[in-house]
C-alpha cells in the first residue's frame, strides 16, 4: 500500500492512502540503517510504501520504503551535531511567516530560507504577520521590505492572522498545492492555519514577554487537507537555521541577484568576498544588491547563526 504521511510523532506517522483511509505506521527497522544523515528518516509529505501488520489493529501498519523525494525543506538537526532535520518534504511552495516584534524575525533568517527553498527550486512567498500590532513606522519597513524581495521574485502579503484579515489573497495562493509554512515560534503559524481550517485546533501560546521570543507549542509537523488537493504544513517553530549539504561555491547560485552575475567574475573560483575584479561585489557597490542581502551571504559561509 501507499499514502502521504501527514504527520511525525518521531516514533509513528499518520499516513493517508489515496482513497483517503488513514493508517498510523512505525518504520520497519531496516529503514534506520540506510545512511540518512537525518534525524527523521520519515517527513511529512513523504510518500510512502507500507504494509499492514498482522495480528494488530487493522489501521496499523509499517512503512517499508520511502519513495523518491521531488524536494524538502531542511535544517541543520539541534539535538544531533552533523546531521539535518528535514522540515516537509515533496511540497509546492513555501510560506515564510514573519513578525518584526513579537518575535522578531531576522533578515538572516529570511534569506536562510530562501536559499533553503532556491537549492530545490521550491516557489517562496513572504507573509508578513501582526498587523494589528504595527505602528505606521512598522508598515513602512515591511513595505521597504516587500518591495526588496518583489524585485528577487519574492512576492509578500501582510495580514493579521488573529484578526483574520488579509487572508484572501494568502487563501488564493495555497489552491491546489502542497504549502510548508515556517518561521520562528510564535509568530502566529497555528493561528493561521486554524484560521484556514476549523478541524485543525492547533494549539497556540503568548509570546513570552520576557524574552519576546515565543514558545514551542506546535512539537510536531502536520499536514492538514483545507480544501481539495489543497494542504497545508504547519511546522514547528525554527529557532535558528544552520546551512546543512551546501558547499561554499554554490550558496552565491541560490540568491537570485548574484545568479545573475555568476560567470563574469575575474576568477572562476571566487567566492566574492574580497577578490579582485569581483562583479557580484561591483554589483553591490552599484547598488545593485542590496546590503543586507551581501550581508547574509557572509554569515553563510561563515556559518554563522541567523540572529542579525
Amino acid at each position: 500500500m501507499k499514502g502521504r504521511v501527514l504527520k511525525s510523532t518521531g516514533s509513528w506517522y499518520k499516513v493517508v492512502t489515496p482513497e483517503g483511509v488513514n493508517y498510523q505506521c512505525r518504520i520497519r527497522g531496516k529503514l534506520k540503517l540506510q545512511n540518512i544523515k537525518t534525524t527523521n528518516p520519515v517527513a511529512v509529505g513523504d510518500i510512502v510504501s507500507f504494509d499492514l501488520e498482522e495480528d494488530e489493529n487493522e489501521n496499523q501498519g509499517i512503512i517499508s520504503k520511502i519513495e523518491d523525494r521531488s524536494n524538502y525543506i531542511i535544517r541543520k538537526s539541534v539535538h544531533k551535531k552533523g546531521f539535518g532535520h528535514v522540515l516537509a518534504a515533496n511540497i509546492d511552495q513555501l510560506l515564510l511567516m514573519i513578525t518584526l516584534s513579537n518575535p522578531k524575525t531576522s533578515l538572516g533568517f529570511i534569506d536562510r530560507l530562501l536559499v533553503n527553498s532556491e537549492s530545490f527550486r521550491i516557489p517562496a512567498v513572504l507573509l508578513f504577520n501582526k498587523m494589528d500590532m504595527m505602528s505606521d513606522r512598522d508598515l513602512k519597513v515591511v513595505q521597504r521590505l516587500s518591495s526588496i524581495y518583489k524585485k528577487l521574485g519574492y512576492d509578500s502579503y501582510a495580514i493579521s492572522a488573529l484578526e483574520e484579515t488579509g487572508i484572501q489573497p494568502v487563501e488564493d495562493i495555497l489552491h491546489n498545492r502542497v504549502t510548508l509554512i515556517a518561521g520562528h515560534s510564535g509568530v502566529g503559524k497555528s493561528t493561521f492555519v486554524n484560521g484556514l481550517d476549523e478541524d485543525a485546533a492547533q494549539q497556540i501560546r503568548e509570546v513570552s514577554a520576557f524574552s519576546k521570543k515565543g514558545k514551542h507549542t506546535t512539537t510536531f509537523a502536520e499536514m492538514f487537507e483545507i480544501a481539495e488537493s489543497t494542504f497545508i504544513i504547519d511546522s514547528p517553530g525554527i529557532k535558528e537555521l544552520g546551512m546543512i549539504d551546501m558547499e561554499d561555491w554554490e550558496i552565491s547560485h541560490y540568491f537570485p541577484e548574484m545568479r545573475e552575475h555568476l560567470g563574469e567574475c575575474k576568477f572562476k573560483d571566487c567566492l566574492h568576498i574580497q577578490e579582485p575584479g569581483c562583479a557580484v561585489i561591483q554589483a553591490l557597490e552599484n547598488g545593485e544588491i542590496e546590503e543586507s542581502r551581501f550581508l547574509s551571504y557572509l554569515s553563510m559561509l561563515e556559518n554563522d547563526d541567523n540572529r542579525r
